[in-house]
């Protein structure tokens, strides 16, 4: 009889232990204060210190669409307030980065042309000053990313209607007319509506697509030696595909987070990769609508995405991530 219990309890133990309920994604996404400004996609953003910057993208109610505002938001207060007006074109699909208490935006389209203009923000005077202009010519839909004191933009849809596969540095210390130069292009395909981020000095460009197709490459970038490295695809796994353009993407502690975007459809499917590993594993789908062309950012310990659209509809939503809790639409 003592046999035949422990063969019981054994066999519950193992049923227990495989409980499907156990291999549910973990990640909580709770609703934030609503963005102040119009709802809006293809926005553009940048975190300074404890504050993050959201301004520009398209919401076809305005005017001739594209938006000229910028705003401020901190997640101590969980509140937006409205910053000086771009004093650019209105624009859609360009890049923002940080660099030493500055921040900065340039390409994007303004509905006629490709841009190539270039800006600075200072938050302390609440000013906007020009720049050089991007040298690798006009061009939307590119990267940003910012690396030891320095930017960098790269890949995009470029004026002469071709995708874009190279990469330039900007230095906001040089003097003018000698701000940017180029570096070594990215490997892989040229891209369009990529999505990039940062981690211990690197930097990590994935998705998008070539003519028309979506891509599953990414790749790592070292600034030091000027080297991109290819990592793993994003279909290498049949646990994983990542596949996308105009996605959302973020690190918080020591985890990227690659999101939303678009593949025939507006996407909802949250991915966390691990550096160290170099894997991605599926975290709990983000709660609000699916979505297209939302900013994200890390700002105060606390990962954000904003904005988007989902069709012809535009969103001005704000969630929160905390990737280490469950799942509950309640709160």
């Amino acid at each position: 009889m003592k046999t035949f219990w422990t063969i019981v309890l054994g066999l519950f133990l193992l049923v227990g232990c495989n409980d499907s309920s156990t291999d549910d994604p973990f990640g909580n996404w709770v609703r934030k204060s609503d963005f102040e400004g119009l709802p809006r996609g293809s926005a553009v953003s940048f975190v300074i210190g404890e504050k993050a910057y959201v301004g520009l993208g398209y919401n076809d109610d305005a005017g001739d669409g594209y938006l000229k505002d910028f705003w401020v938001y901190r997640p101590s207060s969980d509140r937006w307030d409205r910053i000086a007006d771009f004093p650019g074109n209105g624009r859609i699909a360009a890049v923002g980065f940080s660099i030493n208490g500055k921040g900065y935006v340039g390409t994007g389209y303004d509905g006629d042309n490709k841009l190539k203009d270039f800006w600075e923000y200072d938050p302390v005077a609440n000013t906007w000053t020009q720049k050089d202009s991007f040298l690798g010519g006009a061009r939307y839909k590119a990267v940003g990313f910012s690396l030891k004191n320095y930017g960098y933009i790269g890949t995009g849809y470029g004026d002469d209607s071709v995708d874009k596969i190279d990469f330039y540095r900007f230095d906001p210390t040089a003097a003018s007319g000698s701000q940017w130069v180029k570096v070594q292009s990215i490997g892989g395909s040229k891209r369009r509506g990529a999505t990039a981020f940062t981690y211990n000095d690197k930097a990590y460009v994935c998705t998008g697509i070539n003519n028309g197709v979506t891509l599953t490459d990414m790749w790592e970038y070292d600034p030091t030696t000027d080297v991109w490295t290819k990592k793993t695809d994003l279909d290498d796994d049949e646990d994983w595909s990542i596949i996308r353009q105009n996605a959302s993407s973020f690190v918080l502690d020591g985890k990227a987070y690659v999101c939303l975007g678009e593949n025939s459809s507006s996407l909802s499917d949250v991915w966390q990769y691990d550096f160290n590993k170099d894997t991605w594993v599926e975290m709990s789908a983000f709660e609000g609508s699916a979505r297209t062309s939302s900013v994200a950012f890390t700002v105060g310990g606390k990962a954000v995405v904003a904005t988007g659209q989902t069709g012809s509809y535009y969103l001005d939503d704000v969630w929160e991530f905390r990737p280490y809790e469950e799942s509950n639409e309640d709160d």
